[in-house]
């Protein structure tokens, strides 16, 4: 039996630059953190032939060709893998939440598959056939965030260059800032759940048309990435903090539907309640509100009365690995 997991991911500044449509052109660049909540895959081989796949949905064929799950499929059909094979996902979150979930899961079934066949393959090889298979084969109007994210793990700074090459930086975070970054971001559900392609599909057709307005906020929310990991590093919390409230007031205007009555009541609840700053994690419409305080009590209070339910996560800096 081999089980693997990758972690889900929170954007810290940045989120949107990593689509094809803008840093083909432009460059992206954004900080992203790797959490302790995980997706997992256990594969083992069966006694009997044909390919068993359980996920929300379940599968039973002979070609891996025929499986129905577009990411089991293409991860398969990549490899010289015998249909006597189970393979069974597990989530700690469900997707559509903004935590990049299908990202996770395409790594952590990667990993899988390349510890059954005995290869080696580095973190950075698992991201990239990750992305190739969401962007290039599966053609999602996604970006490469979640998969390198939820690879490599930790508190990560990504350049995403035109010529598709990918710039790696763990943080130069002190101990401390780190502390009390942890302790002070809280992540409340918002009750929705959305599709991170539909929201997308839209920044990625202005980008590829030259939408002024819509590339004006693409620069803007790149220099904010750039800001932000400038204050986590000089240990300025709170400069980081009200950057989180400036990039999601930036957002907001990115596209239509990305935010809604109830996702702004639980937002100004929070900055009433102590959150210095906050934004909404993923693409939008929906999922985690992300926010920053140094009153948890209050505002966890607040947040209850709203019926919010808080998920306490910590750090995970070991990125996508094999567990058994």
């Amino acid at each position: 039996m081999i089980i693997t997991r990758a972690p889900l991911r929170i954007t810290l500044g940045g989120g949107g630059t990593d689509l094809p449509s803008y840093y083909r052109r432009f460059g992206g660049e954004l900080v992203s953190a790797g959490i302790d909540k995980y997706i997992y895959i256990a594969l083992h081989r069966m006694f009997q032939p044909g390919f068993v796949i359980k996920y929300s949905s379940f599968e039973r064929v002979d070609r891996a060709e025929s499986i129905k799950h577009p990411i089991f499929r293409e991860a398969l059909q990549g490899r010289k893998i015998e249909p006597q094979v189970e393979m069974v996902s597990f989530a700690d979150i469900p997707d559509g939440t903004g935590l990049g979930s299908s990202g996770a899961f395409t790594v952590a079934l990667l990993k899988a598959l390349s510890c059954y066949r005995r290869e080696n393959k580095l973190t950075r090889a698992l991201a990239e056939e990750a992305c190739d298979i969401e962007i290039n084969r599966l053609l999602q109007p996604i970006g490469k965030q979640d998969q390198f994210a939820c690879a490599y793990g930790g508190i990560t700074h990504f350049k995403f260059n035109p010529d598709e090459s990918v710039e790696v930086s763990p943080l130069n975070i002190s101990h401390e800032s780190l502390e009390r970054l942890e302790d002070n971001l809280l992540l409340f559900f918002t009750g929705f759940s959305r599709s991170a392609s539909e929201v997308l599909s839209d920044q990625k057709t202005k980008t590829e048309t030259n939408d002024g307005g819509m590339i004006e906020n693409l620069h803007f929310t790149k220099k904010l990435g750039q800001d932000s990991k400038t204050a986590l590093e000089e240990g300025d919390l709170r400069k980081f903090a009200e950057f989180m409230n400036v990039h999601w007031e930036n957002k907001k205007r990115r596209t239509k539907g990305m935010s809604n009555g109830a996702i702004d009541r639980a937002y100004q609840v929070a900055r009433d309640n102590g959150a210095v700053g906050g934004k909404l994690i993923g693409a939008g419409a929906g999922g985690f509100l992300l926010v920053y305080t140094e009153d948890h009590a209050r505002l966890r209070k607040a947040m209850q009365k709203e019926q919010l339910q808080e998920v306490r996560f910590r750090f995970d800096f070991e990125g996508v690995r094999l567990i058994s």
